[in-house]
């Protein structure tokens, strides 16, 4: 079998720093000479997450059709404590074990061997992309009230095209930017709502939020909603080689991308439900928009509007850095071949961005529907695994150094995977046979795929290398 070109063995503070770079944080004066690309500090890594979760409420609304004001109200504010919380607390804990892109194929390949963990980055790259490829057309859908043109056919293709690659190149002139533009956007994104619940004091009538109908209630409807707006907390692990001072940092935003979500989404549902006379039907995608309207006139709308389309272009910068220093971090331990490890002058996995780039484009084509459910689906496979990881390595390696530790034993691991579990299993069990299928398929794939490429680096088809023994898993490959 060919062999793979080793670097030598390094510590851990080595292998956070390469000697062949320097780091700053964002925001430090520095020459250019003496740094290759920068680091991200705390508060852009708040809004990187912050778009990798939320984005904002735009999205949410279908709760309230789904279950009315109460259900939706109490959904956004108690489901981040049997989902959010715990998968928040397992990042951090995980992330900074093994701070290094890559994130949760690191974690499944340490508990469970490389052939696994190379089925959680293919499920997980896979459910990136497709959520990836909603944005660019959720961002059209905003602008063709504006611009008819763009509602179909040869117009609508050439915008999603141009978008894409516009944005593409945005994340390939690295974090520093993208960072940067998502702290802009998401402020520019949240405060319009704090402007409507100003505006709709004199309005709210408390007993509205308390409205509930036990038996008008799409289930199905209201958990892939909050599924859907409430996940995603594990993809900033990913980018964990590139945050400066992982270990303190990383543990930090993502307690505050907690609160800045469950704010983003309780604050506006709260003026939105108890400010206007309810019907259920009006609350779909958008409706935000109508209701700013109602309340703060054409500006509010305009503003509020604006704030959802730029919000799509946040969420598709930090997904598609999430996913490319993914299969950066995967082809550095030898699973890919080596020219997705390498990096740009700006510092980002070029060959990452264009193969996501790729994905997103060849999927732009699906409905929201249909993008949502096959996301949902390969996601929840992938959480699955993430938390066996979790409880594996909790009890084969319980003297490993972690930084940031849940204070819990092996049994409080297991207890607090169990709701996560659960819910998982429940929204599963709402896919359609379509997205079943189609699911399964893709997983498939991942399962014959990684064969194909230790055959292709048996036979010198493709270069692979990795650095020695970064953690013990990699001699699974020998």
């Amino acid at each position: 079998m060919k062999q793979r070109n080793l670097l030598t063995r390094q510590t851990p503070a080595e292998m956070v720093e390469p000697s062949s770079a320097e780091y700053v944080e964002l925001g430090e004066r520095s020459s250019p000479k003496l740094v290759k690309y920068q680091k991200v500090s705390i508060i852009p890594l708040v809004f990187l997450i912050f778009y990798e979760v939320s984005g904002g409420p735009f999205g949410v609304e279908d709760s309230v059709q789904a279950a009315g004001p109460l259900l939706a109200l109490l959904g956004f504010l108690l489901v981040p404590f049997i989902w959010s919380i715990p998968e928040a607390l397992i990042t951090a804990e995980l992330g900074t074990m093994f701070p290094e892109n890559g994130g949760y194929v690191v974690w499944v390949s340490s508990a469970l061997g490389p052939y696994w963990g190379f089925q959680q980055g293919w499920m997980k790259w896979l459910s990136g992309v497709i959520d990836n490829a909603l944005y660019p057309v959720l961002f059209l859908d905003y602008l063709k009230s504006a611009i008819p043109a763009l509602e179909g056919g040869l117009p609508r293709t050439i915008a999603v095209l141009v978008l894409t690659l516009a944005l593409t190149y945005m994340s390939y002139r690295g974090l520093t930017i993208v960072g940067w533009v998502a702290i802009l956007l998401g402020v520019f994104s949240l405060l319009p709502f704090i402007f409507m619940g100003i505006v709709a004091i004199p309005k709210l009538k408390p007993s509205r939020w308390l409205v509930v109908e036990l038996g008008y209630i799409d289930w199905g409807l209201y958990l892939n909603t909050l599924f859907w707006n409430l996940n995603y907390w594990d993809s900033i692990s990913t980018l964990a080689g590139e945050v400066e001072n992982p270990s303190k940092t990383l543990p930090k935003a993502l307690f505050y991308a907690v609160i800045l979500v469950v704010f983003g989404y309780f604050f506006p549902l709260l003026i939105g439900t108890g400010a206007i006379p309810l019907d259920r039907q009006l609350w779909t995608d958008g409706y935000f928009s109508d209701i700013a309207k109602m309340l703060g006139g054409v500006w509010l709308l305009t503003w509020i509007q604006a704030a959802a389309a730029l919000s799509n272009m946040g969420m598709f910068l930090a997904e598609m850095s999430s996913d490319s220093f993914q299969l950066e971090g995967m082809a550095s331990q030898g699973m890919l071949p080596e020219l997705f490890a390498k990096r740009s002058r700006y510092g980002t996995p070029l060959v990452g961005i264009l193969f996501s780039a790729s994905g997103v484009l060849l999927l732009s084509w699906l409905s929201f529907q249909e993008i949502v459910a096959a996301e949902n689906f390969l996601y929840c496979f992938g959480m699955i695994m993430e938390f066996i990881a979790f409880v594996k390595l909790r009890i084969d390696r319980p003297a490993e150094s972690r930084p940031f530790k849940i204070p819990v034993g092996t049994a409080g691991a297991i207890l607090m995977c169990i709701l996560p579990t659960l819910l998982i299993l429940v929204v599963l069990a709402f896919a359609s046979l379509k997205v079943m299928v189609i699911s399964t398929v893709a997983v498939m794939i991942g399962l014959v795929v990684e064969p194909c490429l230790r055959y292709s680096e048996k036979k010198r088809w493709f270069r692979f290398s990795m650095n020695a023994d970064l953690h013990d898993f990699h001699s699974g490959y020998n």
